[in-house]
């Protein structure tokens, strides 16, 4: 049920009987040269329309920009940093709970947004609520773990191709292995932020167009990537969120939070 597709006496009657609602939030960013700037919020929604098949939990419209600051270079991609992201989301939470949300489901889609969300569900959880944070893409790892990947990798790839293959750019996605700017010969860089100094991973903090000229970062080759695994892996996902709430649902939360 989508929250901007009722009216304000269904919303009221809808709180009446359950303390229920989801949140999804994405982001518009780059994920490699192959994929679409709006992957991050292009595959929660898929699962969203997935999961209204098997629930009837009331579902917020979803906020489409992230907290993205190092990729903000990369042509397109909004970045509207954590305060904006904090200050935006916590009224949207704040709204949902003075009408009765108690138990808050935040389906979210890019990994810049956690730190914001967990702050936000500390803060609820002195009033009384409980935020569940569903990071879709880590959930999936755990459901099968040949899906693990990275940005923009197989993973990512695969979801999209699950949303409608017609969105990859099949000519920018290409045999080459990945290829990340390294500081020297010894400090070998490995992720977004991550390089490894005689076996130990090392934090240095970079822009992404300085790690990556793609915006991809492995391990996960995108060529893996294939419509079966895409859609099968947002179905897979969509199902375990619908069979979370109805155990959700069960939870007292006078005994839960202190």
């Amino acid at each position: 049920m989508r929250l901007e597709r009722i009216t304000w006496p269904k919303a009221e009657q809808y709180f009446k009987e359950s303390d229920l609602v989801l949140l999804p939030i994405g982001s518009i960013e780059c994920h490699g040269r192959h994929m679409p700037l709006g992957t991050d919020t292009l595959i929660p929604n898929r699962i969203l329309e997935l999961l209204e098949e098997k629930s009837d939990i009331l579902i917020a419209p979803t906020i489409p920009y992230g907290a993205c600051e190092s990729l903000a270079p990369f042509p397109g991609t909004i970045n509207i940093g954590s305060d904006v992201l904090y200050q935006f989301v916590n009224r949207v939470v704040q709204g949902l709970y003075d009408h009765g949300a108690r138990k808050i489901l935040i389906l979210n889609g890019h990994g810049g947004n956690i730190k914001t969300i967990e702050r936000i569900g500390l803060e609820f959880e002195k009033k009384g609520a409980l935020v569940v944070m569903l990071n879709w893409w880590l959930m999936a790892w755990d459901m099968d773990p040949a899906w693990k990947g990275g940005h923009g990798g197989g993973e990512e790839t695969a979801g999209i191709m699950g949303v409608d293959p017609s969105l990859i750019d099949y000519d920018e996605l290409t045999e080459e292995p990945l290829k990340l700017k390294d500081l020297n010969e010894n400090l070998v860089a490995t992720g977004f932020r991550s390089v490894k100094f005689k076996g130990v991973e090392v934090e240095v903090l970079r822009s992404t167009p300085n790690v990556t000229d793609n915006g991809w970062i492995g391990p996960d080759h995108p060529k893996t990537a294939t419509i079966e695994w895409g859609q099968k892996m947002l179905q897979t996902t969509a199902d375990y969120i619908a069979d979370f709430i109805e155990e959700f649902k069960k939870v007292d939360l006078k005994k839960v939070i202190g």
